[in-house]
């Protein structure tokens, strides 16, 4: 469906502009301007770049073009907008140093769209910025300290519920109900899965839909991604009220959750923020607090049946600790430090899959890089293939490696699957506690061999496999 809305707008821009991209768009590069090119009018090459990642190769397009003009910097036109693409470490530490100095972060328009923001005065890439500074207490080592237990109670009704007694499962959804169960959990405090699952699929729909061609007409993944957000926004709107209702009364805790905290904080001035200002916020919270790491428990899944060696090396290290447990006892921090290799595989799953393929950035004025001028408000995208598959980075980048990680692992601004700078994931350290609580439970319980040895894996715009990586379980005997 999503390729025939491609060709839809493709043909549209090709019967409206083609004049036109002989005369504004000619490939001749201009002067101190990155090599590269354009391409079509308005969509520019975004229709090769997404494409790429939908046939399960986004490197495709960053490779391509180190080979055929540099590799360090190409200019390109993505989402109707001229680009140059940075790539690898010193692409990004460049990037990553300069954030607020000389770049900014940056989405497409149509982010806006499926993300508007409540206040008029500010953009959604604004109210990220001020969402930020509000994190850092709830990911700070003493509160993730308090999750882990929580993490841990859910896990164990989440395997109980999704995969025990069961002789094949769909890793993929399983592993999206997990993230996302643990997200609304410790964002607000909904637990219930009954009305955790009224939320999934919604979701779902929102997350294929950010980043694709903006096309709003009936049926495009844009079109959905748009409408499910005005639901969510909507039924967050209702929990929001209820929570007001609950700590006026005595029944919710100022300190419970997220939500809890920015119904109760003012800003500078003394204001506190409307409902739906709060809604846009945890909407944008839950999407980065679940979305990421499904994909990531996935692939662990994935790696780990085709790996049977890395597989022992994880349920040796997972079973050291649960033996070490009383009946009944959950895990703790103590426990999530001693799982050092499972998180050295994780990481070389990061390396391999990373969820954040790549990220946008704007630039704040005219300035040089190896060379090359790069105008003000030309957008710059980093990419983490760049580095990750990247043999002066990696040594044989496509295999599997854990010990990559061992003593103090890559080399600065290689391994980036967080980002990097003011900018990088501030959940980072929420995603390792619930990727290693996933990984504790599932070898504890479970062999597993892949239904579809060869499945193809899409990009969209995270990794997934393409039917959902079905598995055969073979449980472990008592």
């Amino acid at each position: 469906m999503e390729l025939f809305y491609v060709s839809l707008l493709s043909t549209f821009v090709v019967a409206v502009s083609l004049s036109l991209h002989f005369l504004l768009f000619r490939a001749k590069p201009a002067s101190g301007l990155p090599p590269g090119r354009t391409g079509w009018p308005v969509i520019g090459e975004s229709i090769e770049f997404l494409s790429n990642g939908w046939k399960g190769y986004p490197e495709k397009f960053i490779f391509d073009r180190i080979a055929r003009y540099s590799s360090t910097v190409f200019r390109t036109h993505l989402f109707g907008e001229r680009a140059a693409v940075f790539c690898g470490a010193s692409g990004n530490k460049f990037l990553f140093s300069n954030e607020n100095k000389l770049v900014r972060a940056w989405w497409p328009a149509s982010v806006d769209k499926v993300f508007p923001s409540s206040s008029q005065s500010s953009s959604s890439q604004e109210e990220a910025i001020k969402m930020r500074r509000m994190l850092p207490n709830f990911f700070k080592p003493e509160a993730l300290q308090r999750y882990v237990g929580i993490m841990d109670h859910i896990a164990q009704r989440h395997f109980a519920d999704g995969w025990e007694g069961k002789k094949e499962v769909v890793v993929f959804p399983l592993s999206k109900s997990y993230t996302f169960w643990l997200a609304c959990r410790l964002f607000v405090s909904v637990e219930d899965p009954a009305h955790v699952d009224k939320f999934a699929a919604p979701f779902g729909e929102l997350a294929s839909g950010l980043i694709s061609v903006p096309v709003d007409l009936p049926g495009t993944p844009f079109n959905k991604a748009i409408k499910a957000s005005n639901f969510i926004r909507k039924e967050l709107v209702a929990i929001i009220k209820q929570r007001k209702v609950d700590l006026a009364d005595g029944l919710a805790s100022p300190t419970q959750d997220i939500l809890s905290h920015m119904l109760l904080t003012s800003d500078e001035s003394g204001k506190f923020m409307h409902e739906l200002d709060i809604a846009d916020k945890i909407l944008g919270l839950l999407i980065g607090g679940h979305d990421t790491a499904s994909s990531a428990c996935a692939f662990v899944v994935k790696y780990l049946a085709e790996l049977p060696e890395i597989y022992e090396g994880v349920y040796k290290e997972q079973m050291e600790i649960a033996n070490s447990k009383k009946e009944g006892e959950l895990l703790n921090w103590d426990d999530i430090q001693k799982m050092k290799y499972s998180w050295n595989v994780a990481c070389e799953v990061l390396r391999l899959a990373p969820p954040l393929q790549g990220a946008f950035r704007e630039a704040l004025s005219d300035f040089m890089y190896n060379g090359f001028t790069i105008p003000k408000g030309w957008k710059i995208y980093w990419s983490a293939n760049s580095t990750h598959i990247n043999p002066e980075c990696f040594p044989e980048p496509k295999k599997f490696d854990p010990s990559r990680f061992e003593g103090t692992g890559p080399a600065p601004y290689t391994f980036v699957p967080f980002g990097g700078g003011p900018r990088m994931c501030p959940g980072k350290e929420y995603a390792r506690l619930e990727i290693l609580v996933f990984m504790h439970h599932l070898v504890r319980r479970f062999r597993w061999e892949k239904i579809i040895p060869d499945e193809k894996i899409v990009v969209n715009p995270m990794p997934i496999p393409a039917k959902g990586l079905p598995v055969r379980l073979y449980p472990h005997k008592a």
